[in-house]
């Protein structure tokens, strides 16, 4: 019993880390490279080597979008329920010939918090018309073998 005992505290010291646990997603260190992205000069091939192929791309004008997001894991008291600690995205935008017309970069403090709308709709129609009781009676007709088949 004792031995399982040291085993188990073994086991888990083990599995423990100072570090937070962090997953990142997208290009890194982006907002580093941003500075050295210059408008009217650099162009297109310039950031593929800077930073490389773009996260997405428009469709509708020639704009490249660079996404990086990492998340870390809060503490163990919050059962491994992560935090975004860094969001950030670069918007470039090119003129006709390649170069970069606009940059701009967005970082976790420009994120909004979509408030949904809890309104419900209301119908137009009323149900107490006589052509709506034609129809669901002759829906209810039309229905009624396939309940009879389950």
């Amino acid at each position: 019993m004792k031995n399982f005992i040291f085993l188990f505290l073994f086991l888990f010291t083990l599995n423990c880390t100072l570090n937070k646990v962090s997953n990142s997603h997208g290009s890194r260190f982006i907002d580093a490279k941003y500075d050295k992205i210059i408008l009217n000069k650099t162009n297109k091939n310039d950031i593929r080597k800077l930073l490389g192929p773009p996260s997405s791309t428009s469709k509708f004008d020639n704009s490249w979008f660079y996404i990086e997001r990492i998340k870390t894991n809060q503490s163990l008291i919050k059962l491994g329920k992560k935090k975004i600690s860094k969001n950030n995205i670069i918007l470039l935008e090119f003129n006709l010939m390649g170069v970069v017309s606009n940059k701009k970069i967005l970082s976790l403090n420009d994120m909004n918090d979509i408030k949904i709308a809890e309104k419900i709709t209301k119908k137009k129609f009323q149900n107490d018309n006589k052509i709506y009781d034609i129809f669901s009676s002759l829906r209810e007709k039309i229905n009624a073998p396939a309940r009879r088949n389950k």
